[in-house]
């Protein structure tokens, strides 16, 4: 089975600020295969602002940021959410991660902040962390 899922912003964060690690890993993975990950518009306008803000710690030039972007955008499924049930998680943009979970029938949610996303179980979606996901597809991280 081939795992549907969402990268939550600090994976993306994370594994752009180094090429070390497993977020970087992760990413590097994206479009191979391994897995599918979906997106959704308001999801991609969050990565942006999050990976282009100075406090980021990313010293890659806008212009490779922007590239990064386009490849997700381009790899991942797009997701359109059609209608909004939120509240269910304490933070609004966790509630957006899960809502494109929910909506693009991922099994996995993948980030730094699990406990951000306990409840998400009842929806049928697991939270791990990159190196548990990673090992999960059977890569070391």
């Amino acid at each position: 089975m081939t795992h549907r899922v969402v990268l939550d912003t600090n994976v993306l964060v994370a594994g752009l600020r180094s090429s070390l690690g497993a977020s970087n890993r992760l990413l590097s993975l994206v479009g191979t295969g391994r897995f599918i990950h979906v997106v959704s518009m308001a999801l991609l306008f969050e990565y942006e602002a999050a990976v282009t803000r100075p406090e980021s710690g990313i010293r890659l030039s806008r212009r490779m940021i922007n590239d990064v972007l386009d490849y997700l955008c381009a790899a991942g499924q797009r997701q359109q959410i059609y209608f909004l049930w939120r509240p269910t998680l304490p933070d609004p943009s966790d509630d957006l991660v899960l809502e494109v979970a929910v909506h693009g029938r991922c099994d996995r949610i993948v980030t730094f902040n699990t406990r951000d996303f306990v409840g998400s179980e009842r929806f049928g979606v697991q939270v791990e962390t990159p190196s548990e996901f990673l090992r999960s597809v059977g890569v070391r991280s």
